[in-house]
């Protein structure tokens, strides 16, 4: 765990020693584990921050649970225990004390409830989100993307509707939520483009069927490619056409973040653009994803990042001179 950054949780209000380590646990959860999130989230103003770590944090367990199991877990097993971290959550959704949380061993929960109840965030987009982690159990595959847009709206779009509250907007929250769910979703098939290998070795296939196919491909010569280390030139024609077709989601997306509240744009165009750029990393490796993992550079995410946080920081000082709320 990385220690606490007081300035952070003072900012946000947290001064219950308890919760100060449960939003601890959940800061080190996303630096760990996120690096790419965690540094657009450096540009965030130090009161937002604690909040992102804490979805964040909810977001990875549950991910975990699916997707690195016990080696000796069954399926039956792993969807008890997706069970149990569901019914935790809704306890702690239902007013259960976060104290009482964190003195049960449930600190990632606790930051989660009280992050909920700072921003009103709806509990729809954590049930949505706990159904298509609950899908990783039983759908391997998808026909078409149609198919997939409720995996993906769970999995992705509720992402950005749940940190919508936290990051601000300067219009009424719903013109500025499609563009929030947009960009989650962006995000998602990203990943799916990067980890088309590590997916499959989880038996999951998340580019949809029909899409492959009009390239003649299909799970078999994913499989082949991934065991013998060589990307087929029909995959590579398949994932030319997703990546522009990802492109599209990202231009639309960025049509949002104007709408967001100032102290909030750069750390959304960071990610943006930080994440658009591993799409441009899997174009440089000409779509070989089925060998290795691409990924962006930690030079190219300074360079990215550092210009904004100049930004950020001035933004901040601008609106606490005017008064305005950051």
């Amino acid at each position: 765990m990385r220690p606490a950054v007081p300035s952070e949780l003072d900012a946000a209000g947290v001064t219950d020693p308890a919760l100060r380590d449960a939003y601890t646990r959940c800061r080190g959860l996303n630096a760990a584990h996120g690096r790419t999130y965690f540094l657009a989230t450096r540009l965030l103003a130090p009161a937002q921050r604690p909040a992102i770590h804490a979805l964040y944090g909810f977001a990875r367990m549950a991910d975990d649970v699916v997707d690195d199991p016990a080696a000796d877990a069954s399926p039956a097993a792993v969807a008890a225990r997706l069970e149990e971290v569901r019914a935790r959550m809704r306890r702690g959704l239902a007013g259960t004390d976060p104290r009482e949380l964190v003195a049960e061993g449930e600190p990632v929960v606790a930051a989660l409830a009280d992050t909920v109840a700072r921003y009103g965030i709806d509990h729809r987009h954590l049930e949505d989100f706990m159904d298509s982690m609950a899908m990783d159990l039983t759908v391997t595959d998808y026909p078409t993307f149609d198919d997939l847009a409720r995996y993906v709206h769970g999995s992705a779009a509720v992402i950005g509707l749940q940190v919508l509250p936290v990051l601000g907007t300067v219009v009424p929250r719903e013109e500025a939520a499609p563009y929030a769910a947009d960009l989650g979703v962006a995000f998602q098939v990203t990943n799916f483009l990067r980890d088309v290998g590590e997916d499959l070795d989880r038996g999951r296939v998340y580019l949809p069927r029909d899409e492959l196919a009009a390239f003649g491909v299909d799970r078999e010569l994913l499989a082949h490619g991934r065991a013998i280390g060589r990307t087929d030139p029909r995959v590579r024609r398949a994932l030319a056409h997703l990546v522009a077709r990802t492109r599209a989601v990202y231009r639309r997306a960025e049509r949002g973040i104007a709408l967001l509240h100032p102290v909030s744009r750069p750390c959304v165009r960071t990610a943006h653009v930080l994440y658009g750029g591993i799409l441009d990393e899997i174009v440089a490796a000409d779509y070989d994803v089925l060998a290795r993992r691409v990924a962006v550079g930690s030079g190219r995410r300074v360079a990215v990042a550092l210009p904004r946080l100049a930004h950020a920081v001035g933004t901040r000082w601008r609106h606490r001179v005017t008064g305005a709320a950051a």
